[in-house]
């Protein structure tokens, strides 16, 4: 019987491999054994902050050399690290923490091996959004992950108004100083009853998830300085049926009254008719006209 070769093998006919290698969110005890052995044996490592994750190397001792690559990386950094896959050797992708490419760097290097016939194999491990959702008692059988929401008010109110009608759980980062503004404007976009939860510094020493409704989530966290530090996961409940079916009925109560009255007066009335927010057919009004 033949002995198995292992992809990370020096000998293996597809050692020109892009690994996409996940990292510990916080705890190191939850990186995984395949991933050190990646690490270990790849021609090269790169990582979004070589500062950063050298931490994780000297922890598990690993001497492979690192190299930077970020959002930020030049194309020509691209295409020397891909130069090096055609000459045959093996790269394991990481960011700072969690699993490339969620909200990380790395998409760009993807693409291009894939588009270089090159193999690219995942080395699954911690994610945020996963590991928040398997905690947050929202349904989790249907999400839908949005990464980061814009950081300037206006356009992120803009942002979760697009998704009112979304019935599956969402799934939100967000930067510790913007965390109590996004809630405050998660509660007056969906309702200072939708149910949120709030996922902070998971698997640290102050890992904290908290869920309740929009509203008072939002009083808790202003009323505790310390909820507005760290790694912040935010998911949101999607809205039910009913919901849905009361905002689709205020956009064709509102797209017959905008057709005889201007925008302001027919977002009005319809929101009187209907129960939906009077801004969100406005917007929806002005959205339209730009079509």
């Amino acid at each position: 019987m033949s002995k198995e070769v292992r992809l990370s093998d020096p000998n293996s006919k597809h050692r020109a491999c892009l690994y996409i290698v996940a990292t510990p969110i916080g705890n190191l005890g939850d990186m995984v054994p395949r991933a050190v052995e990646i690490l270990q044996t790849v021609d090269v490592i790169a990582a979004e902050d070589t500062r950063h994750s050298k931490r994780l190397m000297q922890h598990f001792d690993i001497t492979t050399p690192m190299m930077a690559y970020h959002d930020h990386s030049k194309t020509d950094v691209t295409d020397a690290l891909i130069a090096r896959l055609e000459k045959g050797d093996s790269i394991a992708l990481i960011s700072d923490a969690g699993t490339p490419l969620i909200s990380d760097p790395g998409y760009r290097i993807v693409d291009a091996a894939l588009n270089a016939n090159i193999q690219v194999v995942p080395v699954p491990g911690a994610s945020a959004a996963i590991a928040a959702l398997s905690a947050a008692g929202l349904p989790s059988d249907r999400f839908v992950f949005e990464g980061f929401l814009s950081a300037k008010q206006q356009a992120r109110v803009k942002q979760l108004e697009a998704l009112q009608g979304e019935s599956r759980t969402m799934i939100f980062y967000e930067a510790p100083h913007r965390l109590l503004d996004c809630l405050q404007d998660l509660a007056a976009v969906f309702g200072v009853n939708r149910q949120v939860v709030l996922a902070r510094e998971l698997t640290k020493t102050y890992e904290t998830i908290k869920r309740a409704e929009a509203g008072l989530l939002a009083e808790w966290v202003a009323a505790d300085s310390q909820q507005q530090k760290g790694e912040c996961v935010l998911l949101v409940r999607g809205a039910d049926k009913d919901d849905v079916q009361k905002e689709d009925e205020g956009y064709r109560v509102f797209d017959v009254l905008a057709s005889e009255l201007p925008l302001k007066q027919a977002a009005s009335l319809a929101a009187k008719i209907t129960g939906v927010k009077k801004n969100a057919l406005y917007q929806y009004g002005l959205d339209q006209r730009k079509q």
